[in-house]
């Protein structure tokens, strides 16, 4: 035995260092996009991130950082680096979980018993052991847990909460005729309660723990205590979800609410009194559990202590928000608004088993549950939250087609055929789940990682042969993430599945509830809108987990066919050892390329880049988590720009978030903001809508924030039933009277500009209604008096920009508002916003700005990665036309050779702004290059579009769209420079797909 124990740890450590070297190998060195420069951001500090947090993460996060011993440029790898061990320790234990069913296999002793005192020989632990390592390596390698091994997020650690239950229970398994076996059960709720610091995910894990608890004490396990063991299982994963995560601080909030405000208790009193009767609850629990005897009773309070102790992790969240940090997502700080945070109140809810459908139109609103805040010694209803009301009628069970959205409707009929104003029929229902939700957002996931992908554009498909690429669109033919498995990983888990169904089905169908809880159950309980922002596999990584045991018993299956064969066991284990090894081997080799982010420094430079745009002292609006989280990392973790003040307009809708941008932050005084908490707290001002008023033609901005601010009854309309009213905005027309001379003295006005300085500046916005995030632009520009600069990032949605086109001054990455009016400015004319600053955008683009790695061919950057480099090309192009419009042609060659050398088409491949330089390359003696790049994208145009056409148009009308945008700037750019060859064949081409 101690021969196979030595065996089995020492190749466990193997498979553990092998992983971790090769996942540091491809390590990311700064901070992804999305969410990662938030969590390494609040990990760093120990901030407070998006809801509902991730405290284990950000404590663990925390202690990892502090080996940077004071350089901040390395906290970003170091975080990284957690969630690289999180995915080798993973491995560990799959390896370990897969070898201790591999065994009862292999000794011929399937079912649930004590196995530690029989050993296997020679050639029986080979074999053991080789079917672990092809199933540890195969999850190891596959894409989306790979993926989240190299990056700061929380899905790798909690594939390492699910991998360590599942081995701790298998551990117990072994040892539960102990005496003190159910220590193991205790630890395993204490890693529950971590894991819910971490993500929900391995909740899910739980229904299969039930089973081997139930098979491991039950003699003769029945149909019946099967269903009751699956009822139960579930039970417990609906009270640790409903009942102790929001539940008790709820339960806690309504005892705070009760003793303040009815008994007239001190603030936090109510909080104090609930811990007291609760400890003595769990106290009166134990003492039942002595006095009766029960082991069982005694197990489960245990349990329930350690799944508490777990979860206390959560109280660094409103410890820390009392200290109002700069990231502080919705203020948790006292135990009212933390139940939000947990709840995730500000991203609404999804019908899940019965609710409306699309078409359902809300006959009444009620009040819902009410939002306390604190005002004087009391708590106070600040808002109800409003719950819609629909018709019997109208709501349907499991309803999947819910989302009146009208880019969720124009998705849904990719997948079914309905119609706007009629019902939808269960059968269709039922079809977008199977199709779209099952089939396109599950499936197609895990078919990704055991058979093979086709590229890294959104909607790629399942790659099921060679993967030569004939006739593919160049993007997706060359594509790094164009992986080949050849179904081979998926075939011998398919093999493993029906040798372990056979051979020992009880645990088989422990592995398949699973791969089904974390799985499909995913699915039903998610239930996905048609279009999602980006993909999402790696909310499955716990399926493909589960179906990574079945491909290392598949090593099993295949000794067993070679049994007649190779008589001896040992040369059989070597073979069938050899050939499993062979699918780890085609994972890493095929996947290296695509998840090497070894020498990837785009995001954060992007963000540098950002920052850097902006004048001292700025005031810079983004919008989305990759306009935003980068910055965050960039200022909290590198210091870099912190007088720089980023202001998120989305978050800007909230009262949390303005309070906070009213705040001092490192070097960044207070945003010039007059409204009072009154003036936009929740429920308050969310939004204006036009009413208009024909004796009012304009508005003076300052005149108007005044009135918005005394809550004037000239502003205010009645809606509903009349009995409510809120405020409006009368005319779309309105101006800001300028102090020129003022201005003037400023230096804000570049010498060139001084002529277009006005006495007023006079816009029109288009909205129907003023959301609060646009109020706090208007009372900024009322209240700061251009004392400091005011940007907007130049990828925020134009319709956020309020029709202030005429006053954006381009300065690198940002717009920055100055009342000074572009004269060539044309709202029909199609041309992009903001007067070129051509000396600021010469130093910012040539001297200022870091483009490290994108001149690299060797460096893979995936869809998301090429946004930014995008915009890079699009600012080198409108300088180098500035530039040839001063009649600069010296410069603008420079701006041109400058751009193509940093992003060359081998590393950035061509896109929709590169049309752009054509006229100015030809201006400076580059014809050939502008062939080139005409030639190039017309060819790959027609290649892509001829593609699409027939193959799932309607998945990639973005890419489709994309192109034909292409081929329009190519055409109109050829036509521009008199080559009437290229225009026609660009334009025909256009014309040709376009009615498509």
């Amino acid at each position: 035995m101690r021969s196979y124990t030595r065996l089995n740890n020492l190749t466990g450590w193997l498979i553990f260092a092998l992983a971790t070297i090769v996942y540091f190998l491809t390590l990311e060195p700064t901070a992804s996009f999305w969410d990662c420069g938030e969590f390494i951001a609040c990990s760093y500090k120990l901030l407070v991130p998006h809801p509902p947090g991730a405290p284990t993460f950000l404590l663990l996060g925390r202690l990892f950082s502090l080996l940077s011993f004071g350089d901040v440029t390395k906290v970003s790898v170091l975080v990284n680096a957690l969630s690289a061990l999180s995915s080798s320790f993973t491995v560990l234990f799959l390896f370990w979980s897969i070898t201790m069913l591999a065994k009862k296999l292999v000794l011929h002793r399937p079912g649930m018993h004590d196995d530690r005192q029989l050993e296997p020989t020679f050639g029986q632990s080979l074999l053991i052991l080789g079917a672990g390592a092809v199933g540890a390596l195969a999850y190891a390698f596959s894409d989306s847990f790979w993926f989240n091994a190299e990056e700061a997020e929380v899905y790798a650690m909690s594939s390492l909460c699910t991998a360590a239950v599942v081995w701790l229970m298998l551990k117990w398994e072994n040892r539960a005729d102990e005496a003190d076996s159910d220590r193991w059960l205790v630890l395993i709720a204490y890693v529950i309660g971590l894991s819910i610091g971490v993500h929900l995910l391995n909740l899910l894990a739980i229904p299969a723990l039930g089973f081997i608890y139930y098979y491991r004490r039950t003699q003769n396990p029945t149909v019946v205590g099967g269903i009751i063991t699956l009822v139960v299982s579930s039970v417990i994963v609906g009270l640790i979800l409903a009942g102790i995560i929001p539940g008790l601080p709820t339960l806690a909030g309504a005892f705070e609410v009760f003793f303040v405000n009815s008994v007239g208790l001190p603030f936090n009193y109510g909080l104090v009194i609930f811990l007291l009767l609760f400890v003595a609850l769990i106290w009166v629990g134990f003492q039942q559990s002595f006095k009766r005897r029960s082991r069982l009773l005694n197990t489960v309070m245990l349990s329930f202590v350690f799944i508490l102790i777990g979860y206390s992790s959560y109280l660094i969240v409103p410890i820390r928000s009392s200290y109002h940090p700069t990231i502080n997502e919705n203020n948790p700080e006292d135990v009212l608004s933390f139940v939000s945070y947990l709840k995730r109140e500000q991203y609404g809810d999804r019908p899940l088993l019965y609710g409306p459908q699309f078409n359902a139109q809300p006959i009444a609103q009620e009040d819902g549950a009410p939002r306390y805040v604190r005002q004087g010694d009391k708590y106070v209803v600040a808002e109800y939250r409003p719950v819609l009301q629909y018709n019997p009628e109208d709501k349907m069970l499991l309803p999947r087609l819910y989302s009146n959205d009208p880019l969720h409707l124009y998705n849904y009929k990719k997948w079914v055929d309905i119609q706007e104003g009629v019902k939808p029929t269960m059968g269709q229902n039922l079809s977008f789940l199977t199709k779209y939700q099952m089939g396109h957002m599950f499936w197609r996931y895990f078919m990704w990682n055991y058979v093979g992908r086709e590229g890294d554009i959104q909607q790629s498909g399942i790659l099921w042969g060679s993967g030569n690429g004939a006739g593919l669109p160049e993007r997706v033919a060359d594509s790094p993430a164009r992986n080949a498995f050849f179904a081979l990983p998926l075939l011998l888990g398919v093999l493993g599945l029906f040798f372990h169904a056979r051979r020992d089905g009880r645990n088989a169908f422990i592995v398949g509830l699973l791969f089904l809880f974390t799985g499909l159950a995913i699915v039903i309980y998610l239930n996905q809108p048609p279009i999602e922002p980006r993909e999402r596999d790696y909310t499955f990584a716990g399926a493909t987990f589960a179906f990574a045991i079945w491909i290392g018993l598949g090593v099993l299956a295949l000794a067993e066919l070679l049994e007649k064969v190779v008589k001896s066991d040992t040369a059989r284990a070597g073979v069938v050892t050899a050939l499993g090894l062979v699918v780890p081997g085609l994972m890493v080799t095929q996947g290296w390329d695509d998840h090497n982010r070894s020498d990837r420094y785009n995001s954060v430079d992007s963000a540098k880049n950002l920052l850097n745009s902006c004048a001292p002292n700025a005031i810079l609006f983004t919008n989305g988590d990759n306009d935003t989280f980068p910055l965050w990392y960039a200022q909290e973790v590198e210091g870099i720009r912190t007088d720089v003040r980023v202001a998120v307009l989305s978050y800007l809708n909230t009262d949390w978030y303005i309070d906070q941008m009213k705040r001092k932050a490192y070097l960044s005084q207070p945003l010039p903001i007059s409204m009072q908490n009154g003036n936009y707290k929740q429920g308050t001002n969310d939004y204006l809508p036009y009413a208009e008023n024909p004796s009012v033609k304009e508005v003076n901005v300052k005149e108007f924030m005044q009135l918005v601010n005394q809550n004037s009854p000239l502003l205010q309309v009645s809606y509903g039933d009349g009995s409510k009213s809120l405020l409006s905005f009368p005319t779309r027309n309105f101006f800001l009277p300028i102090d020129t001379a003022a201005v003037d003295k400023m230096g804000i006005i570049p010498a060139e500009r001084r002529k277009q300085l006005v006495p007023r500046m006079e816009w029109q916005v288009s909205k129907s209604a003023i959301e609060k995030k646009s109020l706090v632009i208007l009372d900024i520009l009322a209240t700061n008096n251009w004392q400091r600069p005011v940007y907007f990032s130049s990828t925020v949605d134009s319709r956020d920009f309020m029709g202030l086109q005429p006053y954006f001054q381009l300065e690198g990455m940002a717009y920055r508002i100055l009342p000074a009016k572009d004269p060539n400015y044309d709202p029909k004319g199609g041309q992009e916003e903001g007067y070129v600053a051509t000396g600021l955008m010469y130093d910012k683009l040539m001297n200022k700005f870091a483009y490290r790695g994108l001149d690299n061919a060797n460096i893979f950057y995936d869809e998301n990665n090429l946004r930014f480099p995008a915009n890079y090309r699009d600012k080198f192009s409108r300088l180098a036309d500035a530039l040839l419009a001063s009649g600069d042609k010296a410069r603008a060659k420079q701006v041109i050779d400058k751009c193509f050398e940093v992003m060359p088409d081998k590393a950035v491949p061509y896109d929709y702004y590169v049309p752009q330089f054509i006229p100015a390359l030809v201006a400076v003696g580059e014809q050939q290059r502008a062939n080139e790049i005409m030639d190039t994208m017309t060819g790959r145009a027609e290649r892509a579009l001829a593609y699409y056409s027939t193959h799932n148009q309607a998945l990639f009308d973005q890419e489709f769209q994309t192109y034909l945008l292409g081929l329009n700037s190519i055409g109109r750019a050829a036509d521009a420079i008199g080559d009437q060859q290229r225009a026609t064949r660009a334009l025909t081409l256009l014309q040709q797909y376009y009615r498509q």
